[in-house]
């Protein structure tokens, strides 16, 4: 999650981390600047705090392709197999990497055929129905639904119901009962 690599970076325990995502951006590409050299330290990053998740996390572990890449299906599978070669080059097992991507149309079908190369994907920014049976057609190997930011809606739309949707009558846990 974006949101939680940028509160990460800032802490003095993940200095090392940073430092070598730096370097290993400017050792990808020595020539790389601006946003280009931006967006390597970014990649880079993930990765590592990926495997540093590993270390201590059984299972599996998600890596997200940038969201703004969520409308364009080859570069969402660029992104999504840049980052398994990353964990192949250091060293980790790749079948417990799941490549988090957004449920557009064209993130389900760069998750179609990640999923046939062997690549899993865990899909996200998922709010309907529909986009969660687009998914199990595509073959994703997890679905992520956002139940509080549906919730986050049906207060906003209809302020005068909010305090009944709880417990069952969440609309947010209405809905992934619903997918389920």
């Amino acid at each position: 999650n974006p949101s939680l690599l940028l509160a990460a970076v800032q802490m003095p325990q993940y200095e090392s981390l940073v430092k070598a995502a730096i370097d290993g951006a400017k050792a990808v590409q020595p020539a790389l600047a601006g946003e280009a050299l931006v967006e390597e330290v970014c990649d880079q990053l993930a990765v590592r705090f990926g495997c540093e998740i590993l270390k201590v996390v059984p299972g599996y572990c998600s890596t997200e392709v940038d969201a703004f890449l969520s409308f364009d299906k080859e570069a969402s599978l660029a992104k999504a197999k840049k980052f398994i070669k990353m964990y192949k080059e250091l060293g980790v097992d790749t079948s417990r990497i799941l490549i988090k991507l957004g449920s557009t149309w064209e993130s389900i079908r760069a998750c179609e055929v990640l999923q046939k190369e062997g690549i899993n994907c865990n899909m996200t920014l998922l709010f309907s129905f529909a986009q969660a049976v687009a998914c199990a057609e595509a073959g994703a190997f997890l679905i992520s639904p956002f139940v509080g930011r549906i919730l986050d809606w049906f207060k906003k739309a209809h302020p005068d119901k909010a305090a009944s949707y709880i417990g069952k009558a969440d609309p947010g846990v209405m809905s992934v009962t619903n997918i389920y």
